[in-house]
C-alpha cells in the first residue's frame, strides 16, 4: 500500500521566509527519487534547486511559475510505498526520507525520529495505491485554510484547534486561531499580542496580512485590524497564490513592478542601510599608472593572469589591517562596535537578475591569484544564478568597482550591517602633474562611505590615503606582505 506525504517549501536558511517558483522540474504522475530536486525556486538571496526528501509518484503540485510561497506552504504531494525500483536506492523503505531538504541545509534529526513523525502525521488520515493517488492530489492541508494553514506547529507548542486541526498556538486564556510560526514569530518581535487581533482566515484564522496589517495602524495610532483583508499572497481557497503582493490597479500611464525577489531585497537593504547608518563620504583622486603597469607585469611573467579587482582587493585588506575600525559593524542594542579580526570581502556584481553582493572569504589570506580565481567563480555563479545564501551574506566590508559602468565616481550606500564601502571609478587618461611636469595619467577616483559611528573622519581618511597611495606606489604593499 501506498501513503500519501506533502513535502512543504523548507526553510532555506539566512532568515528566508518566502520564496518564488521560477520552474518546475516534475510532472504529477513522474516517479522521484529520494533527494531528488523537484522545483526551482528564488529566493531574495539566490536561486536553488528543492530537492524532495521522499521517494515516490508525485500526486500534486501546488503553485504556478511566478508564484510566490511561505515557508512552510504546501510544495508537492507524494505516494511513497509500492512504486518502481528505479525511483529506490539500496536499503531504501518506502517510509523512509532522507531528511535533506536541501543541500547545505539538510535537517538534524534521526532517521527513526523521521519515520515516527511522519506514521503519527499521515495524509488524507490513510493510506492510497500510487495509482488511486493522482484522484486524491488535494491533501489534508490544502483545504480552504489555504498554503499558510500547512505550516506544521513547532515544537513543544500546545496546539488549539481550528476546523478540527492544530493552530499550534494555545495560551492560559483559550486557543489564538494561527498556524504559521512566521505569524507567531512577526507579532513576538514586535510586542503584538495576538489575542488582540481578529483574523481574516478561515474561521477567524490570523494571517500575516492580519498582523502587518495590526502593526501598521499601530504606528498610526489604530487599534484593531480589519475582519476580512485577504492575504496578500497566499489564497483564501486551494490554489496558487498571486504572483504580486500588490493589489493596487495601475493607473493610465503607469506600469507596476513588484518588488520582490533579489530586487526587493536589495530595496530593503539600501533603504535599512540609509535609515539606520549616519553615513559619511571622502574621496580622491590617485595616479593608478603604476599599478596597471605592475599588473601588466604580473601578467607577462605567465601563470594565470591577475585581476585589477584582485589588486584592488589586496589593497583593500591591507588597509583594514592599519585601520580596522573600518571592518567592523554596530551592535545598535547593545551599543557596542564589534570588530573582526578576519576580512570577509564583498564585492558588488550586477547581473541580469540585480545587484548582487557575493563575498569572498578570508581575503585578509588570498593572495591575488587566489583572489582573482574566487572573483571569477563568484562572478560566473551570480551571472546564473546559482549563488548560495551563504555565498551572499556575512560580509565584513565591500568593494565597489562602478566604473566597468563608465562613470568616474559616485558615494556608495554601506552594505547593512556593514561599517564601509569602497568605490572605485574609471581609470581614464588624464592631466596630471607628475614629478613636477604636467603629463598624461592614467586617473581613477576612489571614495570611501563609512559609518560615522565606528570612527571619525581622521581614520576614515587615512585608509583612503592609504588606498591611494598602494595605488600610486604598489611598492608599499610590500610592508604588509
Amino acid at each position: 500500500m501506498a501513503q500519501v506525504l506533502e513535502f512543504k517549501l523548507p526553510d532555506l536558511g539566512e532568515g528566508l521566509t518566502e520564496a518564488e517558483i521560477v520552474r518546475w522540474l516534475v510532472e504529477v504522475g513522474d516517479v522521484v527519487a529520494i533527494d531528488q530536486p523537484v522545483v526551482e525556486v528564488e529566493t531574495a538571496k539566490a536561486m536553488v534547486e528543492v530537492p524532495c526528501p521522499y521517494g515516490g509518484v508525485v500526486t500534486a503540485r501546488f503553485g504556478e511559475e511566478g508564484t510566490e510561497l511561505p515557508v512552510g506552504a504546501p510544495l508537492i504531494t507524494v505516494a511513497v510505498g509500492e512504486r518502481p525500483a528505479s525511483a529506490s536506492g539500496p536499503g531504501d523503505t518506502a517510509s523512509e526520507g532522507s531528511g535533506n531538504v536541501l543541500v547545505g541545509y539538510g535537517t538534524s534529526e534521526a532517521p527513526a525520529r523521521r519515520r515516527r513523525v511522519r506514521q503519527e502525521r499521515p495524509v488524507s488520515g490513510g493510506s492510497a495505491t500510487a495509482g488511486q493517488a493522482g484522484a486524491a492530489a488535494a491533501p489534508v492541508h490544502a483545504q480552504a485554510a489555504g498554503p499558510e494553514a500547512a505550516v506544521a506547529t513547532q515544537a513543544g507548542e500546545p496546539p488549539a484547534q481550528v476546523n478540527g486541526q492544530a493552530t499550534g498556538l494555545g495560551t492560559d486564556d483559550g486557543p489564538v486561531p494561527v498556524i504559521s510560526p512566521l505569524v507567531r514569530r512577526l507579532a513576538r518581535q514586535n510586542g503584538l499580542d495576538l489575542r488582540e487581533l481578529t483574523g481574516s482566515g478561515p474561521d477567524g484564522l490570523i494571517l500575516r496580512a492580519d498582523v502587518e496589517y495590526a502593526l501598521r495602524a499601530a504606528g498610526q495610532g489604530a487599534t484593531a485590524a480589519p475582519a476580512a483583508e485577504p492575504h496578500p499572497r497566499v489564497p483564501q481557497a486551494p490554489g496558487p497564490a498571486p504572483a504580486s503582493r500588490s493589489s493596487a490597479p495601475a493607473a493610465p500611464g503607469e506600469i507596476r513592478t513588484p518588488l520582490k525577489g533579489i530586487r526587493g531585497a536589495v530595496a530593503d537593504k539600501l533603504a535599512r542601510s540609509r535609515r539606520e547608518i549616519p553615513d559619511a563620504t571622502c574621496w580622491v583622486d590617485a595616479d593608478a599608472t603604476e599599478l596597471m603597469r605592475a599588473r601588466a607585469a604580473m601578467n607577462a611573467a605567465g601563470g594565470p593572469k591577475i585581476s585589477l579587482l584582485a589588486l584592488l582587493a589586496r589593497i583593500c585588506t591591507a588597509a583594514l589591517t592599519r585601520f580596522p575600525e573600518l571592518n567592523s559593524t554596530v551592535d545598535a542594542e547593545a551599543r557596542e562596535v564589534v570588530r573582526f579580526d578576519h576580512v570577509h570581502l564583498g564585492f558588488a556584481a550586477q547581473t541580469d537578475r540585480g545587484l548582487v553582493v557575493p563575498v569572498v572569504r578570508d581575503a585578509h589570506a588570498r593572495d591575488a591569484e587566489s583572489l582573482t580565481a574566487e572573483f571569477a567563480r563568484l562572478t560566473e555563479a551570480g551571472r546564473t544564478g546559482t549563488l548560495t545564501p551563504g555565498e551572499l551574506t556575512g560580509g565584513t566590508f565591500t568593494l565597489n568597482n562602478y566604473g566597468v559602468f563608465g562613470v568616474d565616481g559616485s558615494t556608495p550606500i554601506i552594505n547593512h550591517p556593514e561599517a564601509a564601502m569602497l568605490g572605485v571609478g574609471r581609470i581614464v587618461p588624464k592631466p596630471w602633474v607628475h614629478e613636477g611636469e604636467l603629463a598624461v595619467r592614467q586617473v581613477v577616483q576612489l571614495s570611501l562611505t563609512f559609518d560615522h559611528r565606528v570612527c571619525d573622519g581622521g581614520v576614515a581618511g587615512g585608509f583612503l590615503r592609504y588606498v591611494a597611495d598602494c595605488v600610486e606606489q604598489p611598492a608599499v604593499l610590500l610592508r604588509t606582505l
